[in-house]
């Protein structure tokens, strides 16, 4: 035994490493079995792995770098989050958002989950700027969680990554009982009126219009904002889609896999299995329900200002950014009331906003604690 031991890695694994297994298998489960963001949850939870084997040569090589020495730059650079947004960007038609502009409050109601848990991070004990990396877990939206949390709070950048992706993963779970408990069978079948067509003029306006006035209110946002939007005018200009497809798919799949494996990578058992990861994960959780009840809740006040022409709440937890996840839960819950009820197009316009919303939230914390 004493020869196997020292000639092989097993006398290096200790029992976080084992929990931490654990926990990667319920990752590959929920993203190959249950389908649950796999694209996501496979890299977070392949990287986890590594992260709780005595490898060699992944990090921290004597003398040298290892490779994913090299690769996590790309996180502690800002470079990973802002080329995700780029393909984002690429990705995302704000037709929706533009046709009903008034769907941009939804968007800006879902941000309400990421002040109240900032709130309550800093009455728990945690710093302004670890409030704020964990109060942004409330938008759903993991490469801002992971840009914010790198600015303000670096040591939290794991669990805080975990959570994000993790709840993102798990929109169908947990937005569906909140968005039956705020609402009524009434509500849940209002049909809404037909979006109309947008030109391509007004979308690359909008585009630009809304990179310009983001960057000059909030300057802190502009890595995100700028990429999200140059995406988008890759996009609706029609002429360059060569570099459209590039940003749907080689960059951001690409980035994807080194972001999720350097996410991963940090979820060592010794820095993962605290009682303060515990509760990230647990604010985490409330940050995203309050989200979600907030988007739903102005759907319903402004029903109550604009009765003639009422939203479905249902479309209001798209607010969240978890982009279309959230936009095809509101679609789901609404067909299970009424099969020829569509509210998939109606409800990407708050996604959207939603995205646009938690980038800003996230430039205004950077300004104001960085």
């Amino acid at each position: 035994m004493d020869v196997i031991l020292e000639f092989t890695a097993l006398g290096h694994v200790t029992w976080k490493m084992l929990v931490m297994w654990v926990v990667c298998m319920l990752m590959f489960y929920l993203a190959i079995h249950k389908g649950f963001e796999p694209m996501l949850l496979i890299p977070i939870g392949f990287g986890a792995l590594l992260a709780n084997l005595p490898t060699e040569g992944i990090l921290h090589v004597p003398g040298g770098h290892g490779l994913y020495d090299i690769i996590t730059k790309g996180i502690e650079f800002e470079l990973f989050p802002p080329l995700i947004f780029l393909g984002v960007g690429a990705l995302t038609d704000f037709g929706p958002l533009i046709a009903n502009p008034r769907t941009l409050l939804l968007g800006a109601a879902a941000q309400v989950g990421v002040f109240a848990t900032f709130f309550t991070a800093v009455l728990l004990g945690f710093s302004s700027q670890e409030g704020a990396a964990i109060g942004i877990i409330g938008g759903a939206d993991g490469p801002t969680s992971i840009f914010l949390a790198n600015k303000l709070a670096p040591h939290l950048v794991g669990a805080i990554a975990v959570a994000a992706y993790s709840y993102m993963a798990l929109v169908p779970l947990i937005q569906p009982p909140i968005m039956y408990a705020l609402t009524t069978q009434k509500e849940r079948l209002i049909r809404m009126k037909s979006l109309r067509k947008v030109t391509k003029l007004e979308r690359i306006i909008f585009c630009l219009m809304v990179m310009v006035i983001c960057i000059l209110i909030i300057p802190s946002a502009s890595p995100l904002i700028a990429m999200l939007m140059l995406g988008n005018l890759l996009r609706e200009s029609g002429v360059v889609e060569r570099l459209n497809k590039a940003s749907q798919n080689e960059i951001i799949n690409i980035v994807t896999i080194f972001l999720g494996t350097s996410v991963g990578i940090t979820m060592s058992g010794d820095s993962f299995l605290k009682a303060e990861t515990l509760m990230i994960l647990g604010m985490g959780i409330v940050a995203f329900g309050l989200s979600t009840a907030g988007g739903v809740l102005m759907a319903k006040a402004m029903n109550m200002l604009s009765p003639k022409n009422p939203i479905n709440p249902l479309i209001g937890s798209a607010g969240v950014s978890a982009v279309p996840m959230a936009a095809r839960v509101s679609q789901v819950v609404g067909q299970k009331e009424d099969q020829g009820n569509f509210l998939l197009m109606h409800a990407m316009g708050p996604n959207v906003a939603g995205v646009i919303g938690t980038a800003v939230c996230a430039g205004y914390f950077i300004a104001h604690f960085r």
